[in-house]
């Protein structure tokens, strides 16, 4: 039998001033003293720790020591690639670098020992003032790629599109580049003598003293196989005319120098080939170089590396235990009529739930964050201390994964609760709330599934709130595996919680209708 509730008389409503603090209190004090769901509260924090560090406990690559383990970092902080081969003289003060490309070729392993001529889509030959010979250091370019025609780049992140078409020596490309103070000018033109803009930035602070000339690098080739996306040795080789020189310039011999003393993390030369400069004619030059001058992304480009969601990837294991304790805090009370009296006692039942989503929600909230605030610096300083890379991140970026790995357990203790008070089983609604939220992750982030299918589940399902703990940045600029298996997903950060919390939110909602419509 259904029972109708009428609205409450207002001496009623007075008497229930108050009611919501006196249910939190009462919730609370229900959570703290069951020892069971203290103790499993307990064991959530401690198996995303211990999973997240075990996940990533891997022993010292190749028997590199520690002072391997930091990418350089570029004007803004962020890590970058900064591997090329550079035939520099010193600049000082205002001048102009004016070279014709004559083409842009490459060689690349195809991963089975044999080589293949072509240059990689983002391999480059250019023109490039740079403050100094140090990885990292700001700089600003011109220069032509394998398939993405004339950009203009400075600082590994900015890339801008000038003139397309591949280099070729029926389509030559010649290329300028104007130093006033910080200002940089680039330009591009296909006869050298109609010159169109392709750029201009400030490079605020640049010492009056640089470092200028051509060069040239490439990024590993990529093969798509059927087993999987695998990357081998690629170079450029950028042919030159003799440079046209006017202001600063130091009269010494151009230099040849390999940037970085390798082709980094996103680079290797090949077996034949190695990194270095000829003048066939006494007035042009060949540049052969490796590596590339880019932010470095994840994924099979970063090396061996982690980056900081990866010693949060146990919190999966932390969920499965806290949407447990969030369904059998609502149904637990079902089997033995508790609730039945709780609700007995109150004019309004959604205060009830309100109160248990409120304390459910933040004790998780709580595991979430502290598991986060321990396993992130702890992971880090292990990783460094065994000579791997870690992809660093913004201290903003750091709270932001501590705190959004607290909201995404929040989440899902909502969402458990809410499922819990619809179907009134403990085990069948832990089950479903883990086959929407764990499940989908562990298909995605594993790589069993395509892509597609991975970056679908991760925007559609509970599984999105993961997103929370990206850090990864995109770029179209670099060529890397950008799918879940490599820590990018197809939602922003917040864009990803709020789907999930749009279905705890839904759950909720329904729960409270169903209570209020029906006893219990």
């Amino acid at each position: 039998m259904t029972v109708a509730h009428l609205p409450p008389p207002p001496v009623a409503r007075r008497a229930e001033r108050g009611g919501f603090r006196r249910a939190l209190h009462s919730e609370w004090t229900k959570f703290r003293t069951v020892r069971g769901w203290v103790l499993a509260m307990a064991g959530a924090l401690l198996v995303t720790i211990v999973v997240g560090l075990l996940g990533t406990a891997a022993p010292t690559p190749g028997g590199r020591g520690a002072d391997s383990a930091s990418y350089p970092t570029g004007p803004g902080g962020e890590a970058v690639n900064d591997s090329f081969f550079f035939v520099h003289k010193t600049l000082t003060g205002d001048g102009t670098l004016t070279v014709p490309l004559w083409s842009l070729t490459g060689v690349a392993d195809t991963g089975t020992g044999r080589t293949v001529p072509g240059a990689q889509p983002w391999a480059k030959a250019g023109i490039i003032v740079k403050e100094s010979l140090a990885q990292g250091s700001p700089y600003a370019a011109v220069l032509a790629t394998g398939d993405h025609g004339v950009r203009m780049q400075y600082d590994y992140t900015h890339d801008t599109a000038g003139p397309s078409g591949r280099v070729s020596l029926e389509s030559p490309r010649w290329l300028r580049l104007v130093r006033s103070g910080d200002r940089l000018t680039g330009y591009a033109s296909s006869d050298g003598s109609r010159w169109t803009e392709v750029g201009r930035v400030r490079l605020t602070g640049l010492a009056r003293t640089v470092q200028a000339g051509l060069f040239a690098t490439s990024p590993e080739a990529m093969h798509h196989t059927a087993a999987g996306t695998g990357f081998s040795p690629a170079v450029a080789i950028g042919t030159f005319g003799r440079p046209g020189l006017t202001g600063g310039w130091s009269d010494a011999a151009w230099r040849g120098t390999q940037v970085g003393g390798d082709a980094g993390t996103s680079g290797s030369y090949t077996n034949t080939t190695e990194g270095g400069f000829t003048r066939p004619d006494g007035g042009g030059f060949t540049v052969t170089g490796a590596g590339d001058i880019a932010p470095v992304v994840g994924g099979p480009v970063m090396g061996s590396g982690y980056s900081v969601e990866n010693f949060l990837v146990g919190t999966f294991a932390g969920l499965v235990v806290m949407i447990a304790v969030g369904t059998v805090f609502v149904t637990g009370e079902y089997r033995s009529g508790l609730l039945r009296t709780t609700m007995a006692a109150t004019l309004f039942r959604g205060r009830v739930l309100a109160a248990k989503a409120l304390v459910a929600g933040g004790v998780m909230f709580a595991v979430g964050l502290i598991a986060a605030a321990i396993t992130v610096p702890v992971g880090t300083r292990g990783a460094l201390g065994r000579g791997f890379h870690v992809f660093p991140v913004t201290s903003a970026t750091e709270v932001r994964v501590m705190v959004g790995t607290g909201l995404l357990c929040a989440a899902a203790a909502v969402l458990a609760l809410g499922v819990g008070t619809l179907l009134r089983r403990s085990g069948t609604a832990a089950a479903l709330v883990i086959a929407s939220i764990v499940l989908p992750f562990l298909l995605a982030a594993s790589g069993v599934l395509p892509p597609g299918v991975s970056d679908w589940l991760l925007r559609v399902t509970p599984a999105a709130g993961f997103a929370v703990q990206q850090t990864l940045p995109r770029y179209a600029q670099v060529l890397s595996v950008y799918e879940p298996s490599t820590g990018y997903y197809p939602l922003t950060p917040w864009a990803g919680l709020a789907v999930l919390c749009g279905y705890a939110a839904l759950a909720f909602g329904l729960a409270v209708v169903r209570l209020r419509g029906r006893d219990v």
